[in-house]
């Protein structure tokens, strides 16, 4: 086996919530290194870290582009840290520690912990896809769902845009085990992903109700994701631009009185997201804040 390379540097909370959790910036790259942020010192908003592990020793230009990520770290001297590749997921999940909601426990191999009584455990590995539960975005769209489930919102047809690991895709499917789902991504690695962590996690793929349809696409541009249209609950945890970009698709996608479930975006960005809704026909209708992150429940109007 061959070693893994961590890089750390420090950086302030604003730069480490500005981080694309994608990993845009390194898009380009064959193996992209697995970014994470973690506080130093409690409510201290400048001392924050950033890990950066690599698959292969990264060199200048790789550690240029993390060092633009964080311009506060300035000349801050950095030395490539070579790990076991036995120590690659612990080291990488070591700051995760399981997620639970009201009706989910959501858990890596390296912190799985003691599931409480009555949640529904779901194993999500860190890596190469984003939505592994641990994120403040993708855990107020599990707390969404509850809510919805909660106040008796009957759900038969749902897709998980930007499905990442297949987590809000996969808890849907627990609330309302008889719908029929499909998940999307325009990364086909994404949906490599939710195809090993269905088996994982005992979700069934395929096209019937209660099973879920995955479909390698740029926003709902599939033929699948059209066939299967329109939508009683659209989920779309991806970033503020492309929802934007989204929202006549995703309108259209909807059905009248059907809901949106929008997240991934920061606090500030809040507005923008919701005047291309309001403008798509949609109207707010709950929300939740994680930090600076809110999770937006919005609802189609009817068409009149």
């Amino acid at each position: 086996m061959s070693d893994s390379w961590k890089v750390t540097l420090p950086c302030t909370r604003a730069e480490a919530e500005a981080i694309d959790p994608e990993g845009a910036a390194f898009a380009d790259m064959t193996a992209p290194p697995v970014l994470m942020t973690r506080e130093l010192t409690e409510d201290d908003v400048e001392d924050w870290v950033l890990d950066a592990y690599f698959q292969d020793e990264p060199g200048m230009r790789e550690i240029a582009m993390l060092r633009a990520l964080v311009p506060s770290a300035g000349d801050t001297a950095v030395v490539p840290e070579r790990i076991a590749e036995q120590d690659w997921v612990t080291l990488s999940q070591s700051g995760l520690e399981p997620v639970a909601t009201e009706r989910f426990y959501v858990h890596t191999s390296a912190n799985k912990g003691e599931v409480p009584a009555g949640l529904r455990a779901f194993h999500i590995e860190a890596g190469l896809a984003f939505g592994t539960g641990h994120h403040e975005t993708t855990t107020g769209c599990l707390m969404t769902l509850e809510a919805m489930r909660a106040a008796g919102q009957v759900v038969r047809n749902h897709i998980d845009v930007g499905t990442g690991t297949g987590l809000l895709a996969f808890a849907a499917m627990h609330l309302w085990p008889n719908a029929r789902a499909t998940a999307s991504d325009i990364d086909p690695i994404s949906i490599d992903v939710t195809r090993v962590n269905a088996e994982v996690n005992g979700v069934k793929l395929g096209t019937g109700p209660g099973r879920l349809e995955l479909a390698v696409a740029p926003g709902l541009a599939h033929r699948t994701i059209e066939r299967r249209a329109p939508y009683d609950l659209v989920c779309a945890n991806i970033l503020a631009g492309p929802l934007i970009e989204l929202a006549p698709a995703i309108a259209a996608a909807t059905l009248p009185g059907g809901t949106a479930i929008l997240a991934g975006l920061l606090d500030r960005q809040a507005d923008g997201v919701l005047a291309a809704y309001r403008r798509a026909g949609f109207r707010l209708a709950g929300r939740i804040q994680l930090g600076d992150w809110p999770s937006l429940r919005l609802v189609r109007r009817p068409i009149r």
